[in-house]
């Protein structure tokens, strides 16, 4: 029935837009509304001599279906607009599973009636929210896009036994490093900390596990950056959204492309635009700063040279398990870049780029009856190359102490090399007297941390 009434509205909305010629999408949304909402009504009038009379409410309810299903994400959109909701996970015409930020997760009724049903649904999302061409058919048997709302969508398809899909919301897109510590992922000291270190333009390595928050600390992090500084950001589908924030700097957005599923003779998706690929056009709009959203693959290369040979203050978020790892991670990314590098040269690549690297850790124990905690571990500087020709780090931030003394978020352990740039930039090296930090209460949960 939705399907129906979507089709009535659609032929009139191309109608009428045909009259009126191009529309901006407000003034097309808002002639859709009027479509939608006259054409319920009749149908509403044509079911109530059928069946019985619809309520205001339930008519409401259709009309939004309809819209929804046109100009948003159809029947995704309830779930969309759910500010607790962080991930969708969807396999064919099964129950739903949905992960929240406070509470366990949920399986919900299914949202399609069968797996067709499925594709057809993210193929008509790809087509009104997709910022490309592709679509999800044999040819390309994966999709990865950006919905409007800023949320990720990736899909599988004949790869996979059956239909898959995954969607990642960003709930927040305007965060302070103050929110942060309202939310206890950061305390004061922290905070102060990691402004100065942007002020100070050191380049800084985000790292976490998934789901750790490493989006929303960059994004804090970015407000940081003096208003009309010009910077560059390159992501795989934005979700910094720094473009998109008043006051703050002059942004340069850049987001690759995912190819039709054609491929070239060499192999390569055609029409597909990487970040690796990207990324030289990027150093050349005069920027000050470039800001990575994830450095997953061979970027990791012009990343590290962009730090180097830049004015500093460059950042980036990488998966890792630790803070330590995540140097290992860069060397192996950096070796799978396909242009002869050694771990040597890795090495020597991330002591003289990276001046810090900030670990945030999550805590999940919304299966056990707790909640989510997210909170910055450690924070270690890269102080050159050290034994075996590794970075040598020293840890600035680290927790302290063992059994009910311990503190398992980050506290001042060390003074840092580059203290009296991050003087300059406005930060107290007394602040990082205090072995306790500045933290509130310990984090209430169900296991010990």
């Amino acid at each position: 029935m939705i399907g129906e009434l979507r089709g009535q509205v659609a032929t009139q909305l191309a109608a009428r837009t045909a009259e009126a010629g191009a529309l901006e999408v407000e003034d097309r949304e808002q002639l859709g509304w009027q479509l939608v909402v006259e054409t319920v009504a009749r149908w509403g009038t044509d079911y109530a001599a059928t069946t019985k009379p619809l309520s205001k409410a339930q008519e409401s309810e259709v009309a939004q279906a309809v819209f929804d299903d046109l100009f948003r994400a159809g029947r995704l959109q309830p779930l969309l607009n759910d500010p607790g909701v962080e991930d969708i996970r969807i396999c064919g015409n099964d129950p739903v599973e949905v992960i929240y930020q406070d509470r366990p997760r949920a399986i919900l009724p299914p949202l399609v009636a069968s797996d067709a049903d499925l594709v057809t649904l993210i193929n008509q999302l790809a087509r009104t929210q997709g910022q490309g061409e592709r679509t999800l058919s044999p040819a390309g048997p994966t999709l990865n896009m950006r919905l409007v709302d800023g949320s990720r969508l990736t899909a599988a398809y004949l790869v996979t036994p059956r239909p898959q899909v995954v969607i990642r919301k960003h709930r927040l897109r305007s965060t302070h490093l103050g929110d942060l510590v309202g939310w206890g992922t950061l305390d004061s000291v922290l905070a102060q900390f990691l402004a100065a270190a942007v002020r100070a333009r050191k380049n800084i390595f985000i790292v976490g596990g998934q789901g750790a928050g490493k989006t929303s600390l960059l994004r804090a992090m970015s407000r940081e950056i003096a208003p009309g500084e010009r910077i560059g950001t390159l992501e795989s589908e934005f979700e910094l959204w720094l473009h998109e924030l008043e006051g703050g700097p002059q942004v340069v957005p850049f987001e690759e492309r995912e190819g039709n599923g054609e491929r070239d003779a060499q192999g390569r998706l055609l029409g597909q635009i990487t970040m690796a690929d990207l990324f030289p056009q990027l150093l050349r709009m005069s920027l000050r700063r470039v800001i990575v959203g994830e450095v997953r693959s061979v970027e990791v290369v012009p990343m590290l040279h962009a730090m180097n040979e830049g004015e500093g203050g460059s950042m980036c978020t990488l998966h890792a398990r630790t803070a330590r790892s995540a140097i290992d991670r860069v060397v192996t990314l950096c070796l799978e870049s396909g242009i002869g590098m050694t771990t040597e040269l890795a090495y020597r690549l991330i002591a003289q780029a990276v001046d810090f690297i900030v670990y945030i850790r999550q805590v999940d124990e919304t299966e056990i009856g707790g909640v989510k905690h997210r909170f910055v571990e450690e924070v270690l500087e890269v102080t050159g190359i050290g034994e075996g020709g590794r970075p040598a780090v020293q840890r600035i931030f680290a927790p302290r102490g063992d059994g009910e003394a311990r503190e398992p978020r980050g506290v001042p352990h060390t003074t840092p090399l580059c203290i009296d740039d991050l003087e300059r930039a406005g930060f107290n090296r007394q602040w990082l007297h205090n072995p306790a930090g500045s933290w509130g209460p310990k984090p209430q949960t169900v296991r010990p941390l």
